[in-house]
């Protein structure tokens, strides 16, 4: 398979494993919660701080349950100044990636340096979500090309389902060689092959539902004629159909009936008659297809404006919500999201959304109104950094506080819309709620906080297990020979460690080896000192024993 070779690309091809972990900290203050709840995370949560470092704190939560991810990263036009500390410790990459990445048009580096702030969030977004999870990413002409090779790279070639277009703009402009009037949404699913099986078919629009109609009263139903003719001329199907008026039909030139006859006779004489020959009985028949049998349709690629929306339309959305249209760049229409969501959600089986690019919050709106019409259960994560652009930085503004989390909860509560025009009517609540979490300290990351010695392995075992399942730790189920610390259904979990400052546990494809037997169809979360394979050996691993293994280092900087 062709990869991309980027500079910087070896510091960051494992770097999603060496992150730090981070505490989220709840704050009920600025959560939207009933008189009696609590702040959890399990519900409806958006989480304030650096997305790679948010996600990474997912993990114990979250990991392996998310069921569509929606990602909207900043395009890389070039003019952006988008901010996005990946604390990455090469030097060799310090010296070239810092704080702000991409924001000069003439950075010979920006491409590099956005497949570097991508490739490790792709990377944990993958290990959030379910196996047949699918992920959702919008994006333009800018980084389309290198955005398919990384996520080739990182959910595998086989995992592609499509890019869709988005016509973004409806109206005409002159200025630039040609007039661009749409984006991609590119979408990879979690492992091969699941996206037919389990995403949604679209149903019709209201303009297709207009076209059935009842001229004959049928007592069926509305329905809609369908020609009943196709290409070629199979003999079995060129036969001569008469009428009620008594006008002989064959089918056209070059053309058939599109059943046999045997097929045509028995709708014919069915009761009310499935054949439609006119209002005067003369017509070529036509078969009668009912409304209530329309299924819904396979969604196409192309997503027109009058169906999902337009930037335009985003724009006076969130003027709706703050009383100006300029909170936040390039918003996304609640349509589009809308669709994302129709297509690979479902009411009532609490899929988990995320979207780790939040911004001014879309995701959360569409999900909300889905939910308060089918009485659904989704729930959405939004994750936001409080200045994602040096201008925010500049200005002091907190998105994640006053405009991602103030648009969800007034979609929640309900508000008066800002208008120029006459009285605004107060827009209802939709119900639900949410927690407000922001990202806290890591988790253990100086030695002092143990003293002068290193934590026994009971104790290191203790605070993992309990971190990532929120159970009780029991010495009697460690098997020190293998690292095995406790096992919760189909999951072990292991801690490769040693309190010996000189010596290092590494989780490596002999020691993968070894668990090979116990590892079919199983998940294996293995804490580890520091890894020593490769990524492809890996993925060979777990194909080959029909398992999945979640490599993670200690909470702490041991070394």
């Amino acid at each position: 398979m062709p990869v991309l070779e980027f500079k910087g690309k070896s510091a960051v091809v494992n770097h999603h494993y060496t992150v730090p972990h981070h505490r989220l900290e709840l704050v009920p203050e600025l959560s939207c919660l009933g008189t009696k709840d609590a702040p959890r995370l399990d519900g409806n949560l958006i989480v304030e701080g650096d997305n790679l470092l948010a996600l990474k704190a997912l993990l114990p939560t979250h990991a392996g349950k998310v069921k569509c991810v929606y990602i909207d990263p900043p395009y890389n036009t070039g003019n952006e100044g988008w901010v996005y500390n990946d604390n990455l410790t090469q030097p060799q990459f310090k010296e070239w990636i810092g704080k702000t990445v991409g924001k000069e048009s003439e950075d010979a580096c920006r491409h590099d340096k956005w497949c570097c702030m991508m490739y490790p969030r792709l990377q944990l977004l993958r290990e959030l979500m379910r196996d047949d999870g699918a992920i959702f990413v919008s994006i333009d002409d800018n980084e389309v090309h290198h955005l398919r090779m990384v996520m080739d790279e990182v959910f595998g070639v086989d995992c592609f389902v499509a890019t869709f277009i988005w016509q973004k703009r409806y109206s005409r402009e002159n200025r630039g060689p040609a007039g661009t009037v749409h984006d991609y949404v590119v979408v990879y699913t979690r492992t091969p092959d699941t996206f037919k099986g389990v995403r949604n078919k679209l149903l019709p629009s209201d303009e297709s539902r207009a076209v059935y109609k009842n001229p004959n009263n049928d007592p069926r139903g509305d329905w809609r004629p369908v020609p009943m003719t196709a290409q070629g001329t199979r003999k079995n199907q060129m036969y001569k159909i008469t009428a009620p008026g008594g006008k002989v039909h064959e089918p056209p030139k070059g053309r058939c009936w599109s059943i046999v006859e045997d097929e045509f006779l028995q709708l014919r004489n069915a009761s009310p008659t499935r054949i439609w020959f006119g209002v005067d009985g003369n017509a070529q028949p036509n078969t009668i297809r009912y409304w209530d049998e329309v299924e819904g349709f396979v969604p196409w690629t192309w997503w027109p404006h009058d169906e999902v929306g337009h930037t335009d339309e985003a724009k006076k959305e969130l003027f709706e919500f703050f009383a100006k249209d300029d909170v936040f760049d390039s918003p996304k229409p609640t349509r589009l999201l809308r669709r994302i969501l129709d297509i690979y959600t479902t009411p009532e089986s609490g899929d988990i959304v995320l979207d780790s690019f939040a911004g001014s919050g879309t995701t959360a709106h569409a999900l909300l109104k889905l939910n308060a019409e089918d009485g659904g259960s989704r729930r959405f994560v939004l994750i936001q950094l409080p200045c994602d652009s040096k201008e925010h930085e500049a200005n002091g503004s907190n998105i994640c506080q006053n405009i991602t989390a103030e648009r969800v909860r007034k979609t929640i509560r309900g508000y008066v819309p800002a208008t120029t025009e006459g009285k605004p009517k107060p827009v209802p609540g939709l119900g639900g709620s949410f927690t407000y979490a922001r990202l806290g300290p890591p988790l253990l990351t100086d030695l002092r906080d143990f003293g002068e010695t290193y934590p026994p392995y009971d104790e290191l075992a203790k605070y993992v297990f309990y971190t990532e399942t929120s159970r009780q730790f029991d010495r009697k189920d460690v098997d020190r020979a293998t690292g095995r610390i406790g096992t919760v259904g189909r999951t072990d979990y292991f801690l490769l460690y040693d309190a010996d400052p000189k010596v290092d546990v590494a989780l490596d494809m002999e020691w993968l080896k070894r668990m090979a037997p116990a590892a079919k169809k199983r998940a294996l979360i293995v804490y580890c000192e520091k890894f020593w394979f490769h990524r492809d050996d890996l993925w060979l691993y777990e194909k080959e024993n029909s398992c999945t293994v979640r490599p993670m280092l200690v909470p702490f900087q041991l070394r």
